[in-house]
């Protein structure tokens, strides 16, 4: 059995260190108060079974409120007041200086923890040491100065999560949509050089892969940009090839026919396009930001964003090559093709690809064969966000995320009356624990409404904390989003301000675990009719509610957002365990439910599923994702083609998950499983051909939380992976 230090480290579990600290408080006490060694026996074996019942390995704080809890069974209080008065003591000395002993056990790639807090950065690595280092600062900063008191405590009681607060120090956004049409169009500055509008196709990807890197190193959080602001740059290049074919067939005396100067020039045309997507691939995945990480971006391929003609052929040009490099995919050390990470790909399901008589469907299938090799792209239903995204004159649009799910609102430039999604950002998220509301309540239906009020105003005060952390921040932090194009051309020395109100830019209430919420609040799932989901969708109103209210009250664009939780899903877990132990089907597990999800452990069917959640999607605006469960599907197109079309027909945003895995020391690329491991309990990675269980010899992609993870996770989401069933 092991433990988490305070430092994050992970240690053997160690029950001479609890007898030698009950028998210090011990000896501190007159005789007739001093427990018996019998006593401490059963107060160490009572700790240590509490310890092995845990479905996580304890940390050194819960061990010790153990231990209170056990001298207070045995009424030896001025034992237990010695006890908690020489704990309290250490507390001030370590508080005094908080982060020691965090950055040692970095620098020494021994916190257990931080490993596994990003599954796609690297511990090891001296750049995301230098972010973690910097981060734990931030943290603390943040903590002891920043925040007030009652916010700090909700957070780390896992009431409510306070996201990204390791960059809350610095003025940062979370995430944004790059306006690279602006900056390819209107040109930009990169690190004080002025880039012009690029005269080819692969200089606009070049530029645009640097844009990325800069953007990606001012803000925390995801960001996109479209394929169809690089199109137009196809037509610049196919212009130059016909002049330069023209003068080489002059030079060489060969007649001049258009048709064959045509020809030549597409295709030096298709090679460059092949060249430019290559770049953008290979650029994205090798670059390496100063947060440690390739950055976290997303690629949308949408045909009806260019007009008919030259310009959307092309269009679907670039995503044909974009969709057969990705399923080729990427060589790693060995020279072995794996699954990236990154970019994330999107694709646009509309009347021009998703049936068979389209003018595109050949480009769907694609998209489809894609998808059961590498697990992306993932689909945005045309017809459904039409829909669900109406601006206020009533018009629908369909545009990408920020990221993985972070959705804009619908907004028209008051200047212009027209639609604006590239160049905006979201300010930050909030999460409220759906599930600690419901356990504290007690399932008591009055109480829980009452509580979830507390709740959501402790979230609205921290969501305008992260908000006036922006405010006054001058354009000058980060010339290329606010004065070069990606988010604004503002003078140098304006201050941001303008664009954190009116609806520009929106900031998230996060909401985690409706699931377990609903299960403890009616004994039933969220999926059943009767009970289930109308308490669910009560509790969805609740959340739109508060920031509509929120929205009146500062004229900011508050928005639900369907938390995807990596880390925060295991330390929201153990903070139930903690407060009210093993609950069945509500806090016994190491995670807890993203978002709205069906549990992943619930038997449910792709279609079923997908129209379920359809309706706590229209409720999430701030963003959200669903996904289906699929085995190998690279033999069964026809099926991700059916679930494709449904998803056109009855949801906005959804992926197929499957699996894309590979062994170094064997070389097999099946399906690596997950184990425990013998004695400890741990969840591992084992290739079920040749047992190998080291993490640094295999590759194992899954998607985790609407983008794919390749750094491995922790527990709690290691167990969500283990226990997920096929819908399909």
């Amino acid at each position: 059995m092991k433990i988490i230090k305070r430092s994050g480290s992970e240690m053997l579990f160690d029950a001479e260190k609890i007898t030698a600290a009950v028998r210090k408080a011990n000896a501190s006490v007159i005789d007739y108060e001093k427990l018996t060694e019998k006593q401490i026996k059963e107060i160490v074996a009572n700790v240590e079974n509490a310890c092995e019942y845990m479905k996580h390995s304890p940390s050194v704080e819960e061990i010790q409120d153990m231990v209170e809890n056990q001298l207070m069974n045995q009424h030896a209080f001025t034992v237990a007041r010695n006890y908690i008065t020489y704990r309290y003591k250490r507390a001030l000395v370590r508080k005094s200086n908080s982060t020691d002993e965090q950055i040692l056990s970095l620098l020494e790639c021994n916190n257990e923890e931080v490993k596994q807090e990003n599954s796609n950065k690297n511990p090891t690595v001296n750049s995301v040491q230098r972010d973690y280092m910097a981060g734990e600062v931030s943290k603390d900063i943040t903590k002891r100065f920043l925040l007030p008191d009652d916010i700090v405590e909700a957070h780390e009681k896992g009431l409510i999560h306070f996201h990204d607060a390791d960059y809350f120090a610095q003025h940062m956004h979370n995430c944004c949509l790059v306006n690279l049409e602006d900056m390819l169009q209107n040109g930009t500055v990169i690190s004080e050089t002025m880039i012009d509008s690029p005269k080819s196709f692969s200089t606009a990807c070049n530029i645009a892969t640097q844009a990325i890197a800069q953007i990606a190193s001012s803000q925390y959080g995801g960001q996109s940009i479209s394929l169809s602001h690089l199109a137009p740059f196809v037509q610049v290049s196919r212009m130059k090839f016909r002049r330069q074919v023209r003068k080489e067939f002059e030079k060489i005396g060969l007649d001049l026919d258009e048709e064959k100067i045509n020809e030549v020039a597409e295709m030096r045309v298709r090679k460059e396009i092949s060249s430019g997507v290559q770049m953008i691939q290979y650029q994205v995945i090798t670059l390496m930001t100063t947060n440690g990480q390739a950055p976290f971006v997303t690629v949308f391929m949408y045909l009806d964003e260019v007009p008919a003609g030259q310009t959307r052929d092309d269009l679907a040009t670039i995503i044909e090559e974009m969709l057969n490099q990705r399923i080729l995919g990427v060589k790693n050390e060995q020279g072995v093709y794996i699954t990236p990470a990154f970019p994330k790909l999107i694709y646009v399901l509309e009347e021009d690809n998703i049936h068979e008589d389209s003018k595109y469907w050949e480009l769907t299938k694609l998209a489809a064969k894609c998808s059961a090799k590498r697990l992306v792209p993932d689909y945005i239903s045309e017809k459904k966000m039409l829909e669900l995204k109406k601006d206020k004159n009533g018009e629908g649009h369909c545009y990408t995320c920020m990221g993985c799910r972070s959705f804009l609102t619908p907004y028209v430039d008051p200047e212009t009356n027209k639609p604006k999604y590239y160049g905006r950002f979201n300010q930050g998220v909030v999460t409220i624990n759906l599930v600690d509301a419901a356990c504290s309540s007690e399932g008591d239906m009055d109480k829980f409404w009452e509580i979830m009020d507390e709740r959501l105003e402790l979230c609205y005060r921290a969501l305008m904390c992260r908000h006036k952390r922006l405010l006054g921040t001058p354009s000058d932090v980060a010339p290329i989003l606010w004065q070069n194009g990606a988010l604004g051309r503002l003078e140098k020395g304006e201050p941001i301000d303008k664009l954190l109100f009116g609806g520009y830019s929106t900031i998230s209430l996060g909401y985690a675990g409706l699931c377990e919420c609903t299960r403890y609040m009616t004994g039933q799932s969220h999926t059943d009719p009767d009970k289930g989901t109308p308490f669910a969708l009560e509790v969805m109103k609740k959340l739109n509610d508060a920031c509509a209210k929120w929205k009146a009250k500062e004229n900011i664009d508050f928005s639900i957002y369907g938390t995807p939780l990596e880390s925060t899903t295991y330390k929201f877990a153990k903070c139930l365990q903690k407060r009210f132990g093993l609950i069945k089907g509500v806090t016994d597990r190491n995670y807890i439910t993203n978002s709205y999800h069906v549990h992943v452990t619930e038997e449910i069917n792709a279609f079923d599923k997908l129209k379920f959640e359809a309706q706590f999607q229209s409720l999430s605006p701030g963003g959200a994702i669903s996904y289906v469960e699929v085995p190998n599907m690279q033999n069964n197109i026809e099926a991700v083609l059916s679930v494709m079309k449904y998803i056109y027909d009855n949801i906005m945003y959804a992926e197929l998950n499957t699996k894309s895995d590979f062994c170094m020391e064997c070389g097999y690329d099946g399906e690596i499983k997950i184990v425990e491991e013998e004695g400890s309990g741990k969840l591992v990675w084992e290739c079920p051909k040749c047992g190998n269980r080291d993490q640094d010899k295999m590759s194992v992609a899954r998607r985790t939380c609407g983008y794919i993870g390749t750094q491995f996770w922790n527990q709690g989401r290691t167990q969500e992976i283990k226990e997920r069933v096929l819908h399909l």
